[in-house]
């Protein structure tokens, strides 16, 4: 197949969309502005510490898989995956601590200490969030939905049934809450949201699939840090000779206004049969295509997920009650997402989530030291918000967090480098600094995500966490299958 296949960006989707096309026999090209690879899934070193700056846990490692054996390969020639065990370490403001598993009698010995008379309750709860993932996966994470034709093909009667059992009608608290008794477990499980930063408050009870891919099947670290996986990804490019071209910004998708033909990079035109878009789908009609202005107004309008502030962390001492993932509850979590979303500024009481890959990777900081990814929980970039001073004010906020906590960092932390909703934008021209792409805070936010195809330009698809079918390490890699199956179909129709 002599077809020619452009790729706008260098993120998962964009490498995984590469070396799909590249093993069906596409010329691939991929233009990326930064550089090196990997989109928000990144990495820093600096002083004998090493920090992922991205996602910092993988789950549905199928997902995974089946895109090196796809190209013929074993995954496990390239990255090992490590199950975290405990998932997560929760701590409240009432100084509990609740570790999670995702083997069930350890979970159970837990809720036993815990919270004994929820242990009923959480065994049902696992069973309806593991019914709700077989009646949504295969429709909402393994069918483009937007195209008929394939719907068609794949979908029966009975799978459309299941629509109706998609929980889509209350919300991820509400249902929790069904289960639940113990607000620390109902903070727990409404936590899921925030994977592809949405509020627990509003998002559909669906995003409680969430839960089920962590709590049901576990959680996992790439050993050596998930930039690993990354660079796991750039070798099967290489592998199958896709051209990776960065420090080269897209400034255009060129098009005759029906087709997408190429792109222009630093003013010079380049041809191709394909254009495949690894920018978020709201900036890209904005910045890359002209004309549209309907659609334009339309994406616009859609509201981003959270963002996040990040700080990287080098700390001096170990800090033995800290697990690789952490996460510091804010007293009034319903308060914090209001602010969030409603007012679009930053939390009074945080929620912070620490992770430390130092505890499986000791190389990943100097000896007797750590190092701290902490992420807070932001609002996407609008109006009046004043990053120059929100800084000082959270790191000051995580401090005396953590030392009401029992644990004083104040006088450890010798190096530190911060990211804002603001770096989001600049450095991944993330559509107003948001993190995840679209919210799913509405019922029917799965179906309103903008199409994997480009209804506008022929031969445009989109690739990542702002398409179908959302953010997160598995999605995105499925958007880059479900992009080129729909390609392959609409060729070989």
């Amino acid at each position: 197949m002599n077809k020619r296949v452009i790729v706008i960006g260098a993120g998962l989707g964009g490498l995984a969309a590469a070396i799909r096309l590249a093993k069906l026999g596409f010329k691939v090209s991929i233009y990326e502005k930064n550089p090196r690879p990997g989109g928000k899934m990144n990495e820093q070193t600096w002083s004998g510490f090493r920090f992922d700056t991205g996602p910092s846990i993988l789950t549905m490692p199928e997902v995974t898989e089946e895109l090196f054996q796809f190209c013929g390969r074993d995954m496990s020639d390239y990255v090992k995956l490590i199950k975290i065990d405990p998932t997560c370490r929760y701590f409240f403001d009432d100084a509990t601590i609740i570790d999670t598993y995702s083997q069930l009698d350890k979970m159970l010995n837990i809720l036993q200490e815990k919270s004994p008379d929820q242990l009923l309750n959480y065994q049902k709860f696992l069973k309806y969030i593991s019914k709700l993932y077989s009646y949504a996966a295969e429709i909402f994470l393994y069918t483009p939905i937007h195209e008929l034709k394939l719907v068609a093909r794949r979908i029966t009667i009975k799978d459309l049934l299941k629509l109706g059992k998609l929980d889509a009608f209350s919300t991820v608290h509400k249902r929790t809450t069904t289960y639940f008794n113990d607000p620390r477990l109902v903070q727990i499980f409404d936590r899921f949201a925030t994977y592809n930063g949405s509020d627990p408050f509003q998002a559909p009870a669906t995003l409680n699939i969430i839960a089920h891919v962590e709590l049901n099947q576990g959680g996992y670290y790439v050993q050596g840090g998930m930039y690993r996986l990354v660079e796991s990804l750039v070798n099967l490019c290489e592998e199958l000779e896709v051209d990776i071209n960065y420090d080269s910004p897209v400034s255009k998708i060129l098009s005759d206004q029906h087709q997408a033909k190429g792109v222009q990079v630093y003013g010079k035109s380049i041809e191709s049969d394909f254009v495949i878009c690894n920018v978020d789908v709201v900036n890209a009609y904005d910045q890359l295509i002209d004309g549209f202005e309907h659609r334009k107004k339309k994406l616009k309008k859609l509201e981003p997920s959270l963002s996040g502030m990040v700080f990287l962390w080098g700390v001096k001492g170990k800090f033995e009650q800290l697990s690789h993932h952490n996460i510091f509850f804010s007293m009034d979590y319903r308060q914090e997402f209001q602010q969030l979303f409603e007012k679009k500024t930053a939390p009074n009481d945080p929620t912070i989530y620490i992770a430390i890959t130092s505890h499986e990777d000791p190389h990943h900081a100097p000896q007797n030291h750590e190092n701290w990814f902490v992420l807070l929980n932001m609002p996407y970039l609008s109006p009046g918000q004043d990053w120059k001073t929100i800084v000082p004010h959270m790191r000051k906020a995580i401090i005396k967090r953590l030392l009401k906590m029992g644990v004083n960092v104040s006088n450890s932390i010798v190096h530190e480098k911060i990211l804002t909703p603001l770096d989001f934008k600049n450095i991944y021209n993330a559509n107003r600094g948001s993190i995840y792409g679209i919210s799913s805070n509405r019922q029917l936010s799965a179906f309103m995500r903008p199409p994997n195809r480009s209804r506008e330009l022929k031969n445009l698809y989109f690739v990542g966490g702002s398409t179908h079918p959302g953010g997160g390490i598995p999605l995105v890699l499925l958007s880059a299958k479900l992009v080129s199956e729909i390609i392959i179909s609409n060729i070989t129709a």
